[in-house]
């Protein structure tokens, strides 16, 4: 950073801690032990895929990457809004080795130069009724929890409205304080709406 950016008050974005997505097992354990809520097996990385041949090489270094000996494969979805998701899956559900696959996924991006994309990593929990994601914000290194309500009804459109189960939401906050480093601007916990696992 030059002086000329210390007088204007510009900084440097700080480099994320992906290594925060490994206290992601011991805040499964508290969930377990406090709620009943166990990991899916199932997470995700979002990012805006750029157009153009580097970034189809670097999707194919991150499935080969995974694909190393037993490591699950990788499968992309795009949502409505046009991201893509990497989603791991591990079977039957285990946490440590899905947050290393995670890991590796959003270094993989980062390190070819592609950490600009990246949104966000996800892992799925759920209880046998709900079901909840606890997202990892990439640029803020940080974690909050995403909880979509149990629909019922429909919309005009007759699709299922979307509602978010803001009680489980905050109860997650107060549980996991000491297991994460949770994002302390409720205005950021952005909704996730048709996540994998979700």
């Amino acid at each position: 950073m030059g002086l000329f950016d210390s007088i204007l008050g510009r900084s440097k974005p700080a480099r994320p801690d992906l290594d925060q997505l490994f206290g992601l097992p011991s805040a499964a354990i508290t969930l377990e032990a406090s709620l009943g809520f166990r990991s899916t097996g199932t997470g995700s990385v979002a990012f805006r895929a750029p157009e153009g041949r580097a970034f189809a090489d670097v999707q194919a270094d991150v499935q080969a990457l995974l694909d190393a000996g037993s490591g699950p494969k990788v499968d992309v979805q795009v949502d409505s809004f046009g991201y893509t998701w990497l989603v791991c899956r591990t079977d039957p559900p285990d946490l440590s080795a899905l947050v290393t696959d995670l890991h590796a996924v959003n270094t993989t991006l980062e390190d070819s130069g592609f950490g600009t994309t990246l949104l966000c990593s996800l892992a799925t929990f759920t209880d046998g009724t709900r079901t909840f994601g606890l997202v990892y914000l990439f640029k803020r290194g940080t974690f909050y929890p995403f909880a979509p309500a149990v629909a019922t009804g429909t919309t005009i459109d007759g699709a299922a409205p979307q509602r978010r189960d803001n009680l489980l939401e905050i109860q997650l906050r107060d549980l996991l304080g000491d297991d994460l480093r949770l994002e302390p601007e409720i205005s950021r916990w952005f909704a996730v709406w048709g996540a994998p696992g979700l």
